[in-house]
């Protein structure tokens, strides 16, 4: 049996737009760079440590600021050629891949606002093509509404920005992010609660990282716990103040669309390898029961690899394809 799906390879050279403006499908990250992370991939889960030298060579590679757009210092790449390479990446390093979907989609998000005119989150584009790391602190412990809801308390300040005081669980990024976007609730009027969506500066005073993570498979997520204990967001920071309950905004929108999309896109390039490796160890294998054939002639093996190379070939191609085919009619409206 052969590798039925594989690594797209990438040409000699990368780019976001071709030579006629539009976007080019060339790979954008090389193969040299992916196979340098792979190499590292399992030593990282290994000693429960962070990827710190897959993060400078995806900064070297302009990976984290891709989707920024050509005009601020990015490459401009859109959410379904994001999606293409971080399948490559997860292909590779799924951690790596996972911890940097959440950074991506804050690129994501505020290119989204960006495109509909409104230039609240540009800032964050800014940050990012100057290099700085961006994470998420939207996760809390028994808080299953998301951004609907928060346990963090969001306390106003006289000058428009907002104090946050709370726990946030599963930060990736947890070493290297410099900005921490969080969420949390706004109780000052009891009867109207709000939702706050902020940033906040790694070395702001109360925030503390404590070191949680030890989860197997995604240790160099270092997906740590963060303490909140009065950060302050400044005004220029606070994104959004939104009636507490089911978000209805565009940058929200931004988040999720690039969050589900990335961490589903993930999954899916960590399918890929599982089914590559079962493929080629059932080829090296040996069965008792087939004569010392390899299991690849086993019928029941041949019956599973076709169910799956099935199922791996509708999830090749669907998904950039259906965002990207709604994105346009999206625009069209």
């Amino acid at each position: 049996m052969s590798h039925i799906t594989r690594p797209p390879k990438a040409a000699g050279s990368r780019g976001a737009l071709g030579s006629d403006g539009s976007e080019s499908t060339r790979p954008f990250l090389t193969d040299e760079v992916l196979e340098r992370i792979g190499a590292r991939a399992a030593e990282y889960d290994r000693q429960n440590r962070f990827f710190f030298e897959d993060l400078q060579d995806l900064k070297d590679a302009g990976f984290l600021r891709a989707a920024v757009p050509v005009e601020l210092g990015g490459a401009g790449l859109s959410l379904p050629r994001m999606l293409h390479e971080l399948a490559r990446l997860a292909y590779h390093a799924p951690a790596t891949a996972l911890a940097l979907n959440m950074h991506l989609y804050w690129v994501g998000a505020a290119s989204h606002v960006l495109r509909q005119g409104d230039t609240s989150a540009k800032w964050i584009l800014d940050e990012i093509a100057r290099g700085e790391v961006f994470a998420a602190g939207h996760g809390e412990a028994g808080n299953d509404t998301g951004l609907a809801h928060s346990f963090v308390a969001a306390v106003p300040t006289a000058d428009g920005g907002y104090r946050f005081t709370g726990r946030k669980v599963f930060t990736s990024l947890s070493p290297a992010w410099t900005w921490l976007g969080v969420h949390g609730l706004d109780s000052s009027d009891p009867t109207q609660p709000k939702i706050v969506h902020a940033f906040v500066r790694r070395q702001s005073q109360g925030l503390r990282i404590v070191d949680t993570w030890d989860t197997l498979g995604l240790r160099a997520t270092r997906s740590d716990d963060t303490l909140l204990d009065g950060v302050l967001a400044e005004p220029a920071h606070v994104l959004r103040v939104l009636p507490a309950g089911p978000p209805s905004d565009p940058f929200v929108d931004g988040i999720l669309a690039w969050a589900i999309s990335g961490i589903g896109i993930v999954y899916y390039g960590l399918a890929r390898r599982a089914f590559n490796l079962a493929v080629a160890d059932a080829g090296k294998r040996g069965s008792a029961a087939l004569g010392g054939k390899t299991h690849a002639h086993s019928p029941l093996t041949q019956l599973s690899v076709a169910q799956a190379a099935a199922a791996a070939h509708r999830l090749a191609t669907p998904m950039p394809r259906r965002i990207s085919v709604r994105r346009r009619q999206s625009l069209a409206i």
